[in-house]
């Protein structure tokens, strides 16, 4: 084995995605990480130095009006012209002011701006406003104040000063910022681009091995296989490629050889199979000719010993002459039965479609003497058309129908119905009456050949009526079973089925309401049951 060929499939496929894997994963670390900068630096420029750029220009409003309400207040005393200096408050403005620098991930000019300034608006505050309101507040307005007022325009321009400085370094740290979120950006797409020729590189590369792995050697090998399959056993079967292909095409070449072998074998029994069927056919022959010949003289003959001689011998004598005369007759019937229990499904007649009312007819003509005798109401639903053969159709209802009528019981009158529904693709059929009933214990019993469950004093037959039953059912693709009542009654039910006619797949209007059946011509008596 080569090289190549001790590569399995699953180790290719292993290394392939290993390799993918790697480059996509490192390609999407790229990603992830530009995403969490991008991420960062849009919260800083956008939230944090913005919210830190309006904290500073609002302090400088309200440090310029509080400044003008101090030098109003000086001159005229009015206590309506303090308001925005007493609104003013410089503990909380100095708080702010140091909390806008905290978070501004440790800028140094920035900081050291915003702390001078914060010193120019405490000693404006100390040295300057609040010594000229309280002057004021003590001695009343001082028209001269605006002459003497220098220490305080100098104190309130290093706040102007500090204001102006913290502003430039705020703004050139907000630019240097909104630089780095424009490069992360490019870096994100950047990397986007990466990740997605990255995927279709891989899918590419993929494809082609697998095409190259997989696809192509499972062809190969799906077209040698088809050959087989057509019927060209002579078709080598070989794998290429991976290990499992190679491995699979010598498999696919073990069966072909085992097919081969197993085909001479079938031909050799299906010749031997024929010779049976002709010895069986010679037996049928025989068992309907030769033996019911001298059978039927038996038969003969002692019915007319029986007529001539009847009386005139001992009551003994008597007796053994009805036991032949009875054993002739039971031997030709169970004769009748055999020949035609083997003889379904081997007629070679093709399927036809069958209406089964019409069966169902020639069953109950077939049966209208035991109806009659017994006083029976049988009634059917509008029963459909299937594929298959009419006599054997015909054969079954007429030994179903005969099977209740035989095993009445004598308290009731006797009812037969005969149901149908569809189900899926198939007919679901039940013929059910309220007779002696038959218990669950027996019933795949009575589905055997020669199985009785009474003795045949008590009911007549030779045991082969449900087993003919069973062989019709299935000989048109269909089961059947005994099942228990679900009404609560007395009886026994019997359900078979039948799939549906592939010509005729749409179910007939008003199948599956109750309707009696009509009478119809007779077809050759079938055989009974149990």
């Amino acid at each position: 084995m080569s090289a190549t060929h001790a590569w399995t499939l699953r180790t290719r496929v292993r290394n392939a995605l290993v390799a993918a894997g790697l480059v996509l994963g490192l390609v999407l670390a790229v990603a992830a990480v530009a995403l969490a900068q991008v991420s960062r630096e849009q919260d800083q420029v956008t939230g944090v130095l913005f919210a830190s750029v309006v904290g500073l220009e609002e302090a400088h409003a309200d440090l310029v009006d509080a400044e003008a309400a101090v030098r109003a207040y000086a001159v005229t005393a009015d206590e309506s012209t303090l308001m925005a200096y007493e609104a003013l408050d410089v503990p909380q403005v100095v708080e702010d002011l140091e909390a806008s620098t905290a978070v501004l991930s440790g800028d140094a000019a920035t900081e050291a701006a915003v702390a001078r300034l914060v010193e120019a608006i405490e000693a404006w505050d100390r040295e300057y406003a609040a010594p000229a309101v309280a002057r004021a507040a003590a001695e009343g307005p001082d028209p001269d104040y605006a002459e003497s007022r220098g220490p305080g325009r100098e104190l309130f321009a290093e706040v102007r000063l500090g204001l102006e400085t913290a502003m430039d370094a705020l703004l050139d740290y907000r630019a240097d910022a909104a630089d780095s979120l424009a490069s992360w950006r490019s870096v994100l797409v950047g990397s986007v681009v990466a990740a997605v020729v990255a995927a279709l590189a891989v899918g590419t590369g993929l494809w082609l091995f697998l095409r190259s792995w997989v696809t192509e050697p499972l062809a190969r090998l799906a077209s040698a296989s088809r050959a087989v399959a057509d019927g060209d056993l002579t078709q080598h079967v070989e794998g290429h490629g991976p290990q499992e292909v190679v491995s699979l095409g010598r498999d696919v070449e073990q069966m072909r050889g085992r097919l081969v072998a197993e085909l001479e074998a079938s031909r050799q029994a299906r010749a031997e199979l024929e010779a049976s069927n002709r010895d069986l056919e010679q037996f049928a022959y025989v068992a309907s000719h030769d033996l019911q010949e001298p059978l039927r003289k038996v038969a003969s003959f002692t019915q007319l010993l029986q007529r001539r001689y009847g009386g005139q011998l001992d009551e003994r004598a008597d007796q053994y002459i009805e036991f032949a005369v009875d054993g002739a007759k039971r031997m030709q019937r169970l004769i009748q039965d055999l020949l035609t229990f083997s003889r379904v499904g081997r007629t070679g007649e093709p399927d036809a479609v069958v209406e089964l009312d019409a069966c169902l007819r020639d069953a109950l003509a077939n049966v209208a003497a035991s109806v009659e005798t017994s006083g029976a109401e049988v009634s059917a639903d509008p029963l459909p058309e299937v594929s298959g053969h009419a006599v054997a159709l015909t054969q079954l209802l007429q030994n179903l129908v005969g099977n209740a009528l035989k095993f009445r019981d004598p308290e009731r009158v006797p009812r037969v119905h005969i149901a149908v529904e569809r189900v899926g693709e198939e007919w679901v059929f039940e013929c059910r009456d309220n007779g002696i009933g038959i218990e669950p214990r027996h019933a795949e019993r009575v589905f055997v050949i020669f199985q009785r469950l009474h003795a045949k004093e008590a009911y007549g037959g030779t045991g082969i009526g449900l087993a003919l039953c069973k062989r019709i059912v299935e000989m048109h693709g269909g089961t059947i079973a005994i099942v228990p009542r679900d009404d609560g009654e007395h009886g026994t039910v019997v359900r078979w089925t039948l799939p549906v006619a592939p010509a005729r797949a749409t179910e007939r209007p008003g199948v599956g309401e109750n309707a009696p059946a009509a009478d119809g011509a007779a077809p050759a008596r079938a055989p009974e049951a149990q």
